[in-house]
């Protein structure tokens, strides 16, 4: 475990760096090249102590020794100039090991004070080399302090759910293991330490192997050999796409005793040089987030998709060996998204690798991201051994989901942990699994989760609910509300007493809640409107608006009264039910979809009879259940309206500078409106690229015209005016476009981006011709002017909008979940399947 003493150096480096470097990670860059150049040193002097001669700080080099470094004679200035020589030459030492000339490759130091730098070097000073693994556990203190790599879309996988991940998939002495987005290695270093404690005499003498927090006691790792140990080096590899943590987890493996550790700065999505490296075991919590325009990977990948986390899970599927198990975390995309390449990943995961999804709760990841996740466990074998798909939902991981992460004592993992290792030890051995016993569990037989075609993969929605159906009984509905109240409940107020007005118009679509507009006097709309009162349930009983879902509850309505459309049904409960659990229940698509067939009339004017209504069955929980629910619904809903007013909202904005030189299209763009090739839709063959209009796609087609990065802009339509949607769009990658948009080609994408954001926040009006027909013609759009500032404020700009738009995104997800927690919710009182 770390020691205070060591912790406290650390920390007191930092306190040094942060006045000039804020940034964690150039902080942690920092602290690791220093530390490394200390170490070289130490062990130089290690081996003239023990009669050898100096080895990294030898030859030309010898002028760089820490031990010159910090002879008090130097002043300040002049160590400064030797530390700044020292880094940027050390990648050249042809007397050092080639992982620390990749650790000093474009070192350099990012700040000009030769005070900051010796206090920081005299507290660097105080570390000793000694290849213990004390100096390890401080190297992961010290990369705890990098938290997120959001900008890439990673997020440091907290060490409690690596550590459960690593006991769930029990990586062996003489398995190769392999994290494809490595990061800073905590996976691999994980997976070292397990095998090393399942491989000490003091560990197997206990009893229970139990899934605990954290490393638990040192172990000696006696039982294994020093061929062991050098095949176990050589069996654990990471990739990572980024140099920066290449260079960590190098550090950090070589800390914990690896002296060639295998981690390679590689591309897994786009390059094949490693393509036929398999592995027994597969760790990973792989980016979430692609760039904008996707991935364009290459074409040995059975899924076609651009999308980041598609493909790093086909990837480790495809990459296990026919023996290999895997572990890996994934968005809640993965789990339930519509888009084809979602549906054909969850297909093959299901026929051919999937035996568990472990559900893990929203902030796992704070303070960094509220992302939900889930762990996708899979294993060839028991994957052909079983016809069922083990989910197991977490809901407490052992610490509170603030951005604080205080630890608690509720934590669900270890018998999570402790309930899919029995599960595969039934699997593997034909003993039966005792699920009863685990409430966070279910079983989902393959069959019914490919029968809808989606392969969705969140658990809950297969699990059979009825016990509601024999705890809470069924009423009538007539039975606990009365359906139109008489008019002449009002006989002894005044004709002149205001009242709310309501037309059907005021009644908002799926939501509960509607806000009275008008009012009007009692004696103006008690002859011809319908009557009802604050608490009130209307409900639209004529096509189309029953269908689209208009329906309310009354509220705040003057004088508690108000009057609406002679086409409302008004429901008044009794003090059996809550006006909230009554509109909830004619909401259900049970009731919904039998009311439509059992409307009257004919065109377009049908309406549901009274008589279905009053008679139409409702489960119906005690007062106290219904408030809980309402409760819970309602603050589902306040998700949902504030994720709801930041995308209504939300649009992006340049903050335009008065100095930026102004240039117009033309000079900035190269048109390529000769390319373009309008197709009829009888001669269009249906293909996989997109076939682009002036509002974006409008079909797809078997070939292409463009191969490339362009900006599409539209050249017609009522929505050059309008604006109800976005007209300037970036297309990337294979794609046609038909004669309706023009397109544009940029010399970067940054500026390409820039142009989209602007054009799109503008008014274009002064621009287009024509009456009836809106056109924006070339000529027009060449004239446009964009205020355009250098290159790096570009990428500034692009960057900090296309975060603002993530978040955006991210809200749009989070509508679409927790409206179908609502769902889910109200479904599982009338005994139907739930979803998470």
């Amino acid at each position: 475990m770390l020691d205070t003493e060591t912790k406290s150096r650390i920390d007191a480096a930092r306190d040094i760096l942060v006045g000039k470097i804020p940034n964690p990670q150039a902080q942690v860059e920092q602290i690791t090249i220093a530390l490394i150049y200390k170490f070289m040193d130490d062990m130089d002097t290690e081996a003239e102590e023990l009669g050898g001669k100096r080895k990294f700080f030898s030859g030309s080099y010898r002028e760089y020794s820490w031990r010159n470094l910090m002879t008090p004679k130097l002043g300040g200035h002049e160590v400064f100039k030797l530390y700044v020589d020292a880094i940027q030459k050390m990648n050249l030492n042809p007397n050092i090991p080639q992982l620390f000339r990749d650790i000093f490759k474009n070192a350099y130091l990012p700040y000009n004070d030769p005070e900051t730098l010796r206090s920081f070097l005299k507290t660097i000073n105080e570390f000793n080399y000694d290849h213990s693994e004390r100096l390890g556990d401080a190297f992961e203190y010290l990369l705890s302090i990098l938290g997120s790599q959001g900008d890439a879309g990673q997020f440091r996988t907290p060490r409690h759910i690596i550590d459960f991940m690593v006991y769930i998939t029990d990586p062996k002495k003489n398995e190769t293991i392999l994290d494809p987005a490595c990061g800073t290695a905590g996976f691999l270093i994980s997976s070292y330490k397990h095998i090393v404690k399942n491989n000490s005499s003091d560990y197997l003498k206990k009893k229970d192997y139990s899934f605990t927090f954290g490393n638990g006691d040192r172990f000696t790792g006696d039982k294994l050999t020093p061929d062991d140990r050098k095949k176990l080096a050589a069996n654990i590899k990471g990739f990572d796409i980024s140099p920066d943590m290449v260079r960590l987890s190098l550090v950090n493996l070589y800390l914990h005793g690896f002296a060639e550790p295998k981690i390679f700065e590689y591309d897994t999505l786009t390059s094949e040089d490693r393509w036929n490296e398999y592995a027994n075991v597969i760790l990973a919590n792989p980016p979430f987030m692609s760039p904008k325009g996707g991935i364009r990977p290459h074409k040995k990948f059975s899924i076609e998709s651009s999308r980041s986390e598609v493909l790093f899970v086909d990837y480790i599927a495809e990459h296990l060996t026919p023996l290999g198990r895997a572990a890996v975390i994934v968005p809640e995309g993965i789990i339930f998204q519509s888009g084809t390449a979602y549906k054909s990943l969850r297909k093959m995961l299901v026929e051919n690798h999937l035996y568990a999804v472990v559900s893990l709760p929203a902030g796992v990841f704070n303070p960094y991201s509220g992302v939900k996740t889930s762990i996708l466990l899979m294993d060839k074998t028991l994957s052909k051994r079983t016809e069922n798909i083990l989910f197991a939902k977490v809901e407490n991981d052992g610490f509170d989901l603030g951005a604080q992460r205080r630890a608690n004592t509720k934590g669900e993992l270890p018998e999570t942990a402790k309930a899919i290792k029995e599960y595969k030890e039934s699997l593997a051995t034909g003993k039966n699994f005792p699920i009863e016993n685990y409430p966070n569990l279910l079983l989902a037989p393959k069959s019914k989760i490919s029968e809808s075609g989606d392969f969705n993969l969140s658990g809950e929605r297969y699990r059979e609910i009825t016990k509601h159906l024999h705890e809470f009984p069924s009423v009538r509905i007539k039975e606990v509300c009365y359906l139109n109240p008489k008019k002449s409940l009002l006989t002894d107020k005044s004709p002149d007493l205001e009242v709310s007005f309501v037309p059907m118009a005021d009644i908002n679509e799926n939501n509960i809640s509607f806000k009275p507009r008008d009012k009007k006097i009692l004696k103006e709309v008690s002859n011809s409107y319908t009557y009802f009162e604050d608490g009130d349930v209307l409900l639209a009983r004529v096509t189309p608006c029953f269908e689209n879902g208009k329906a309310g509850i009354a509220r705040n309505l003057i004088n508690g009264i108000g009057f609406g459309s002679s086409e409302f049904y008004v429901f008044r409960p009794n003090e059996k039910i809550l006006s909230e659990w009554l509109y909830f229940c004619v909401m259900h698509p049970r009731f919904k979809n039998n009311a439509i067939l059992n409307m009257t009339g004919t065109g377009g004017l049908q309406r549901i009879p009274r008589s279905y209504i009053e008679n139409f069955q409702i489960p119906l929980p005690p007062l106290e259940v219904q408030k809980e629910i309402v409760a819970e619904i309602e603050g589902y809903q306040k998700i949902i309206d504030g994720a709801r007013q930041i995308v209504d909202n939300y649009k992006p904005r340049i903050n335009i500078d008065p100095n930026w030189p102004v240039k117009y299209l033309i000079n900035i763009a190269e048109n390529l409106d000769s390319k373009r090739i309008p197709i009829t839709k009888s001669d269009r063959k249906s293909g996989k690229f997109p076939y682009y209009g002036a509002s974006g796609i409008v079909d797809y087609v078997e070939e292409y015209i463009f191969d490339e990065d362009i900006l599409l802009v539209s050249e017609d339509g009522a929505n050059l005016l309008a604006r109800s949607t976005p007209i300037a769009f970036s297309v990337s990658g294979k794609s046609w476009v038909n004669n309706h948009s023009h397109v544009l080609k940029f010399s970067n994408i940054e500026t390409q981006k820039l142009v989209e954001i602007f054009i799109n926040s503008i008014s274009i009006k002064e621009f287009i011709t024509g009456s009836a027909q809106p056109k924006l013609n070339q000529q027009a759009l060449n004239k446009i002017p964009i205020p355009l500032p250098p290159l790096e404020v570009q990428k500034e700009i692009v960057a900090r909008i296309e975060r603002e738009q993530e978040l955006v995104n991210a809200n749009k997800e989070l509508i679409k979940i927790f409206e179908s927690k609502i769902k889910s919710k109200i479904s599982s009182v009338w005994g139907e399947e739930e979803s998470l």
